[in-house]
């Protein structure tokens, strides 16, 4: 058995390399068999953030079977009503994720009963009462007239600066205007770095909601 390859073999064989080094990250649409890799890559994404160990107890045991929890339920209740999600593939590795609520689906998790027994059963009692609270409080700072909200978006932290998060944002503004309806772009964050990041592209603080020690900023853009 030859132990080299010719010259002609190693070119093509560094090509090809070089080819799959080179090769652009791809934007694609996700449907809810996606749920498993969109609820880890979430995961990761979401556990260290301020807001999510205040909201699901950090200190408390348990606290990652209830972010785990949240996020299933979460994602189930998006794709049960048919909202859009998108994500960026890596090499075909999901890297990033953002779900899109549309316009005129601006439901109140209050009123949706079988996500929250199924809360109430997985992430328990006071979970689902905080995490409704700060729903509900994050809901009246954005406007009355209609938009898109981004309720989750996240880059996996092994693929983090890379400029992923802006080619993401970029593709959510496009996809949002494209409907007629939309206002624009409304979404929150507690992570200061996030918030300069976000302010980056545009978007305006139009209201704060104080949690304990935690400020979470909800920023809103118009997409024209």
């Amino acid at each position: 058995m030859a132990d080299f390859l010719d010259v002609e073999t190693e070119a093509q064989f560094d090509e090809k390399l070089e080819a799959v080094a080179q090769q652009e990250p791809t934007i694609v649409r996700l449907h809810s068999s996606a749920i498993p890799e969109v609820k880890s890559l979430l995961y990761h994404a979401y556990r260290h953030e301020p807001t999510f160990k205040y909201l699901f107890e950090a200190s408390r045991p348990g606290y990652e079977q209830r972010v785990r929890a949240t996020l299933r339920e979460g994602l189930k209740l998006h794709f049960e009503h048919q909202q859009d999600a998108i994500g960026l593939l890596d090499h075909d590795v999901l890297a990033a994720v953002a779900l899109i609520g549309a316009p005129e689906h601006r439901f109140n998790l209050a009123d949706q009963l079988s996500w929250r027994l199924r809360m109430m059963m997985t992430a328990g009692i006071s979970t689902t009462k905080r995490y409704l609270d700060y729903h509900g409080q994050i809901r009246r700072c954005f406007p009355d007239d209609l938009y898109h909200h981004l309720p989750f978006i996240g880059v996996h932290p092994k693929y983090q600066s890379r400029g992923y998060g802006r080619l993401l944002m970029e593709t959510i503004e496009g996809f949002c205007a494209e409907s007629p309806r939309s206002s624009g772009i409304g979404l929150d964050t507690g992570n200061a770095r996030y918030l300069r990041f976000y302010e980056s592209l545009g978007y305006e603080r139009i209201g704060e909601v104080r949690f304990d020690n935690i400020t979470e900023t909800v920023l809103f853009k118009r997409v024209v």
